[in-house]
């Protein structure tokens, strides 16, 4: 079952916006970039039971991303120097 480019970038964007949600600037970075790195890593799949499998530990990590938000938000640290 191949999905459209629109379930992909909607699946892109939405990572994107949860890693955003990060109030710790290191693990904020480091979902961003490892979401940018895994999208264009994924991108030069010709297989479309890799680019399938792919997308599914896309779906799991943003569920992780969403519940790792939440536990942050709980537990704040103060901010760094780098953010103020």
């Amino acid at each position: 079952m191949a999905l459209g480019r629109n379930h992909i970038l909607s699946l892109y964007k939405s990572l994107l916006r949860e890693s955003h949600k990060f109030s710790s600037y290191n693990y904020r970075e480091y979902a961003l970039r490892r979401v940018r790195d895994g999208f264009r890593a994924g991108r030069h799949l010709a297989n479309e039971a890799e680019q399938e499998q792919q997308l599914q530990i896309a779906q799991e990590s943003l569920e992780i991303i969403k519940r790792q938000v939440v536990i942050g938000q709980l537990y704040k640290s103060p901010a760094l120097i780098i953010e103020k």
